[in-house]
């Protein structure tokens, strides 16, 4: 296996797909309340286009595969792709992120394919809040899924909990979750599509941190597998951890090893920036498995050093478009 560099000496082992566009919310930070125009299913890649430029990139060093939308559970038959995509290498590190609203249905298929760990999006543990933060979604839906991926023996299930000011902040809640249940809870700084800060979204990780204090000392701990760049604490009495993410108040650019392929096709090295190469047109056009491999290397080496440059830029799509 060979090894993936970017122009900054940075290892690109991480593989985050997008299967989607779509998602059966409409979440307050995410998307308008009518959505967003939907790609149309021709314009997707099919899950043998997803096999043929996995088979390559694996090849090539990566080590990690992220499966996510959109909503990746809208797709019909994801198991199916999820074996496909555990059969290129018995090591393979698969993984997923989801609302989990649709995941009790699919969490025993999606586990015998061979998907070991998922990370499940709640921002709020009250009904209401949830239903005014999704607009559309049921908390219990999302919790089943929760339930049903530990039943699965998906380890470590992950929730992901992007704090906003005064619409989400009884943390209470998911102290008395990780309590209940072995899940690791992770506590997200909201950052704009374009890296910039929205002042109306945005609280700092140290303040959702001394929030939480209050409930007992927290102790840094060894993170569970599959960290990523959250900094990982233990509450006395809690079945799992609790992490934090702040993309904003301390960047992990520096350390950044993903690259990113949305369900149109398009290779996008940096989440914050517009650049993209279009994979799709190049597989369909004939193009060959070197080309691919190319393809990706020439899509390595105008990943940034890190965000700060680009936060005048527009991404050109919205998270959900982008799969971030």
């Amino acid at each position: 296996m060979t090894s993936l560099k970017d122009p900054y000496a940075r290892s690109i082992d991480y593989l985050r797909l997008a299967v989607t566009d779509r998602c059966n919310l409409r979440c307050v930070y995410c998307m308008p309340a009518e959505g967003i125009p939907h790609l149309d299913h021709a314009d997707i890649l099919t899950y043998e286009e997803i096999a043929r430029a996995l088979k390559v990139a694996v090849g090539a060093g990566i080590s990690k595969v992220r499966l996510t939308g959109g909503e990746p559970l809208v797709r019909k038959d994801l198991d199916c792709l999820v074996a496909e995509v555990a059969s290129l290498r018995p090591s393979l590190d698969i993984s997923l992120t989801t609302n989990g609203t649709l995941l009790a249905a699919q969490a025993e298929r999606l586990a015998a394919a061979g998907l070991r760990r998922v990370n499940i999006s709640i921002d709020s543990l009250r009904e209401d809040t949830y239903r005014r933060l999704t607009r559309t979604g049921r908390l219990r839906d999302a919790l089943e899924g929760v339930e049903a991926a530990l039943e699965a023996g998906m380890d470590p299930v992950k929730i992901n909990v992007v704090v906003l000011p005064h619409l989400n902040e009884e943390l209470e809640d998911f102290i008395s979750l990780l309590r209940r249940l072995p899940v690791h809870v992770r506590f997200i700084e909201y950052m704009s599509p374009c890296g910039t800060i929205d002042g109306s979204f945005y609280v700092p990780a140290q303040e959702i941190k001394g929030a939480l204090e209050r409930f007992g000392e927290l102790r840094r701990c060894r993170p569970p597998r599959g960290a990523g760049p959250a900094r990982y604490f233990e509450l006395p009495g809690a079945r799992g951890t609790i992490g934090f993410i702040s993309p904003v108040s301390s960047h992990f650019c520096p350390h950044c090893n993903r690259l990113r392929l949305t369900a149109d096709g398009k290779l996008r090295p940096c989440l914050f920036s517009p650049f993209e190469i279009d994979l799709l047109r190049i597989m369909r056009n004939g193009g060959s498995d070197a080309d691919i491999l190319e393809t990706i290397r020439v899509s390595l080496s105008a990943k940034p050093r890190d965000h700060g440059g680009l936060t005048d830029e527009d991404p050109g799509r919205t998270m959900s478009q982008i799969g971030g």
